[in-house]
């Protein structure tokens, strides 16, 4: 199996290839693109140990230099402190190099290496080699590159589009249980802001998705992933307004991760619960049918995402969300369902309907 999607931005524009065992072909296709002669490769040391060998040695059999340069597998290393050693690293690497950047592992590789690609020297080319589920159906492409402050999730960063994002869903196979549940939320995600039959698919393969079966993982990486390209190529910084549906569920859900410190939630485990919440927001509101969230809370339970949010305050979580770069001129910006494939952007909610919708969680 393997697929092609192109993301159409001009200038920009670049591919998204999704496949089965195609790790080892990142070499070929850096080659056509003419990227540099000097690959840095940036990843943590599980992904380095366990996929490294079959990226580098294709890597050095069509011609390149290869350099690796590790990061801690967490949250943390979205860090300035990360990113300016990483920077400071790969600048005492660069000497007479034509160097090019690939972002070798899951959300916080992608977004760190991305961020570096876009700030050193002012912009270095990257390729997006993501090898969590996460990251192949949702971060890794569209080019949004961020690390993190202490307020807030994702504050300093930059639109950088990459050259190149190669999915290869065999390496999902070492995921944990939890990783795919992870992933899955964003695939969920997707299903409502886009796409009814991806949603009704993935109602009837969750189990087989959650056992690990490739053609299955497969179908979801490349329907997703063409979702995503389809909403950045329309909107590549947001201008326009569509791109903020790929915020459904993130607006309470990034806010749960930041006041919770990046520890007790995965991603995709804060957005299930930001979307749950984005549903009863907008049923209360009268947009959103009570079977239609019951669907999508059935769903969300049937795959094994949290229901509850354990050990953060409604007032830590509203003063994470006071902070969340989607509201503009204090007013807050919510992606609310209408129904399972439509979202609408709603400015203004009342306070009291959002804490009413966050406490039922609590």
């Amino acid at each position: 199996m393997r697929n092609e999607i192109k993301v159409n931005l001009k200038d920009n524009s670049y591919k998204i290839v999704v496949g089965d065992k195609i790790l080892s072909q990142t070499g070929q296709s850096a080659r056509s693109l003419q990227l540099g002669e000097d690959a840095v490769i940036v990843t943590n040391r599980y992904i380095h140990k366990t996929h490294g060998k079959s990226l580098i040695s294709g890597l050095k059999k069509t011609g390149f230099t290869v350099k690796v340069f590790e990061v801690a597998d967490s949250e943390k290393s979205k860090s300035v402190a990360v990113a300016f050693d990483l920077l400071n690293k790969i600048a005492s690497y660069d000497i007479n190099k034509k160097i090019f950047i690939i972002a070798f592992g899951g959300g916080v590789v992608g977004d760190l290496a991305g961020f570096v690609a876009a700030v050193y020297k002012r912009g270095v080319p990257y390729i997006q080699v993501p090898t969590t589920f996460l990251a192949q159906v949702d971060s890794a492409i569209g080019g949004k590159t961020a690390i993190d402050l202490s307020v807030g999730k994702n504050l300093v960063g930059a639109f950088y589009q990459p050259k190149l994002v190669l999915s290869d869903v065999s390496v999902l196979s070492t995921l944990s249980l939890r990783q795919i549940r992870n992933g899955l939320a964003e695939v969920v995600k997707y299903g409502v802001i886009a796409d009814k039959n991806l949603f009704a698919y993935i109602f009837r393969n969750y189990k087989k998705l959650l056992s690990l079966d490739s053609k299955a993982l497969g179908n979801v990486v490349l329907s997703s992933s063409q979702i995503k390209a389809r909403v950045v190529s329309f909107d590549e910084k947001e201008a326009k307004g569509l791109r903020m549906i790929l915020n459904f569920g993130h607006t309470v859900g990034h806010a749960i991760e930041t006041a919770a410190g990046y520890k007790l939630y995965h991603h995709g485990e804060a957005i299930a619960l930001g979307m749950r919440i984005a549903a009863d927001i907008a049923h209360q509101m009268g947009l959103f049918s009570q079977n239609n969230c019951l669907l999508l809370e059935t769903l969300l339970s049937n795959i094994g995402l949290p229901e509850r949010i354990k050990n953060v305050s409604l007032a830590r979580i509203l003063a994470a969300m006071a902070h969340d770069k989607k509201f503009q001129a204090g007013k807050n910006r919510f992606v609310l369902p209408v129904q399972i494939g439509k979202v609408k952007i709603v400015e203004g909610v009342a306070v009291d309907v959002i804490q009413a919708a966050i406490r039922c969680r609590l």
